[in-house]
């Protein structure tokens, strides 16, 4: 494969990134203030209370201004493969391609078309009849969340899919083992719960400052109750799930795993420390500082007491073995695409899965050609690439510390808000209100850790232990990268400060500037004769 320039290689991932980084923070609201808008009004449809309907206009009204800004920043994101990724499309795009594909054909036009009769329906449809266009935007949305997630899925553990050395592409060996992937199912699991933790400390924390300023008391508690109660059930799911995907990541990628334990030296026996703190050296590979409580990493990692976990040390050593089969497999492909020649297609066979690593190498090799790797320079050759497989362990570290940590902080916040809330002591305790408030931004800044967690532990792959990164760019100038990176930057920061703007009006407005029906004129009574009010005149 050709190799791209490493600077449009590192302004593609920035601005793939920060395209990610931006959208990524209006889709977990969207996920789960969906669900709670279809709790409110399914309370509305049971009880009849019109209160219940008047939340969920009002959390709708906030629900919609994030849905709409969501979609604008979501619709680039597929473009860029083409333009900045050309050579990872080519690679993988007829298996990628097909869920992205799914999602805009089922889930996209599903949500899009049911989310107008969500908004202006209320007076042309039945009362369960609009309860199931709720559903149905909930479902949709989480149905698009479920095929983004299994192309992800794909990303960081190629199932269902083979390589092919004839026409250079990876195609589809079986289409349920993509969909079905245990990392993909789990990662849809975690990152859609972790949605709905979002939209219950926003619509909390909202209510809280109704509380707090003595406005809108009984709309403001019972929407904090709700919010409450769905907040923690969800937080105890998702951090009793992403434990599942941790165990997912020491099966599949096991130096994503060592990355974010800071995992050194392989693990061996139950008296391995979890490392509460670190200062990982990823240039000299070791701690500058770390604090660990022992007994932990073990039973937690792999759920029992025996596991050896393997260090980056050990994953290192074990890349040298693969590459060099690797090489192989690069050396039998070319050879084969030459001539076609059965031996080396057989020989390339033998050594198919560990082309990536024949890939990673050859921007080590003299010219990028591995065939000139010379017995001298294959020790040095074979260190580079055992280190480039290995991802950035400060920041995989700490991203994946700052999410687990804001997980256990929105436990104790939603914990006692609910505990408060159904004593009907809320108003007791402003210190709890005041903390709903200040977190309603953590659950989205605890995704977005979550996110470089996921991303940044797949490197130095595209699509895992297959594609190097640097490989996988479009072929652009520099000159053209900055401009679009600048021209994705201003447009994107736009579109946050109108989310801000639009929700903050909205929200100190409250729901009775937009849930209140306008009253009907009175209609006039003609007085009837014997009646008060009766005045005879001549002309009755």
């Amino acid at each position: 494969m050709p190799m791209i320039d490493p600077t449009v290689v590192n302004l593609s991932r920035l601005q793939f990134a920060l395209t990610a980084l931006y959208h990524f923070q209006f889709v977990p609201l969207t996920l789960g203030l969906s669900f709670i808008l279809a709790a409110m009004e399914t309370v509305y449809v049971i009880t009849g209370k019109p209160i219940y309907k008047d939340m969920t206009l009002f959390w709708g009204k906030l629900f919609g201004i994030n849905f709409a800004i969501g979609v604008a920043t979501g619709l680039t994101m597929e473009f860029e493969f083409g333009t900045n990724w050309s050579m990872y499309s080519h690679f993988v795009g007829d298996v990628f391609g097909t869920p992205l594909a799914i999602e805009g054909l089922m889930a996209f036009f599903m949500e899009s078309t049911f989310v107008g009769l969500m908004f202006f329906g209320w007076d042309r449809l039945s009362r369960p009849a609009h309860l199931a266009v709720t559903y149905l935007v909930a479902l949709a949305s989480n149905l698009s969340a479920l095929w983004i997630l299994i192309a992800n899925g794909f990303m960081q553990d190629p199932a269902g899919a083979r390589f092919d050395p004839v026409t250079m592409r990876m195609q589809f060996k079986s289409f349920g083992a993509l969909v079905f992937s245990p990392d993909a199912q789990a990662k849809f699991v975690h990152t859609s719960i972790a949605g709905y933790v979002s939209g219950a400390m926003f619509v909390m924390g909202i209510s809280a400052y109704y509380l707090l300023r003595k406005q809108h008391r009984e709309f403001a508690a019972r929407s904090f109750r709700i919010a409450a109660l769905f907040g923690l059930v969800s937080t105890l799911a998702v951090v009793t799930l992403g434990d599942a995907l941790g165990r997912m990541d020491d099966l599949v990628q096991p130096a994503k795993l060592a990355a974010m334990e800071g995992l050194w030296h392989s693990a061996r026996g139950p008296s391995a420390p979890w490392k509460l703190f670190a200062l990982p050296d990823d240039e000299k590979q070791r701690d500058a500082a770390s604090i660990g409580i022992p007994y932990v990493l073990t039973p937690l990692v792999a759920h029992e007491w025996k596991t050896t976990i393997p260090g980056i040390y050990a994953l290192e050593r074990a890349a040298k073995a693969r590459t060099v089969s690797g090489i192989k497999a690069i050396i039998a492909l070319k050879s084969f695409g030459a001539s076609h020649d059965p031996a080396a297609l057989a020989a390339f066979r033998k050594h198919e899965n560990d082309m990536g690593y024949g890939f990673l190498a050859q921007r080590y090799a003299p010219d990028q050609d591995l065939s000139a790797i010379t017995p001298a320079l294959l020790p040095a050759v074979l260190a580079k690439t055992a280190r480039a497989s290995i991802p950035n362990v400060f920041v995989e570290f700490w991203s994946f510390r700052i999410m687990v940590g804001l997980g256990v902080a929105f436990i104790v916040v939603f914990a006692f808000g609910a505990y408060y809330s159904l004593k009907n002591e809320l108003e007791k305790h402003p210190l709890v209100m005041k903390a709903a408030m200040l977190a309603i931004p953590l659950p989205i800044l605890a995704c977005e850790f979550g996110w470089v967690t996921a991303e940044n532990g797949r490197q130095p792959w595209t699509v895992y232990g297959w594609l190097p990164t640097f490989q996988s760019a479009s072929s652009h100038g520099i000159g053209y990268m900055i401009f679009s990176l600048a021209g994705f930057v201003l447009l994107y920061s736009l579109f946050i400060a109108a989310e801000l703007y639009l929700m903050f009006k909205y929200a100190r407005l409250g729901p009775g500037e937009h849930t209140a029906q306008p009253k009907p004129l009175p209609v006039p009574v003609r007085p009837v004769f014997g009646q008060p009010g009766y005045a005879h005149k001549p002309w009755q």
